[in-house]
């Protein structure tokens, strides 16, 4: 199986969380839909992780048996930098850029963002939903 067939359960939680799968009626199977990228340094995922994914594992570290989605959310309600790009990473995500990756930003001004996304709903609208909780099995 592909990779991209293979979407762990974890991202497709966070296409799920950033409302992503809205515009793509296949986006289950779909790698466009957001890369591994997003929270690794490599195309296919694994090791290591870049700057934003190293964010999550540290709110993991944090709360072990906390729910990916509320680990994610607090990552965004922090309104972080993570990689340092002038665009927190919560605008990131509402840009549809990868917010661990400072070569990746969001086309528009920051302050023109800031506005679009608040009148969306701010970070609430990423808040976790009922159905949104996998866990982080640990070993």
């Amino acid at each position: 199986m592909t990779p991209t067939l293979a979407m762990p359960a974890f991202r497709l939680t966070a296409i799920q969380q950033f409302h992503y799968d809205k515009d793509d009626p296949l986006w289950q199977y779909s790698g466009k839909v957001m890369a591994c990228t997003f929270c690794h340094v490599n195309a296919k995922g694994g090791a290591p992780w870049n700057v934003f994914g190293q964010a999550l594992q540290k709110g993991f570290q944090t709360n072990p048996k906390a729910k990916f989605a509320d680990v994610l959310y607090s990552v965004l309600a922090a309104n972080g930098d993570t990689d340092g790009d002038g665009y927190p990473d919560v605008i990131e995500v509402f840009a549809h850029t990868l917010p661990g990756d400072a070569s990746s930003k969001p086309d528009k001004p920051l302050a023109e963002l800031e506005t679009e996304f608040a009148a969306a709903g701010g970070v609430s609208q990423y808040a976790p939903k009922a159905t949104e909780a996998p866990t982080r099995k640990r070993k």
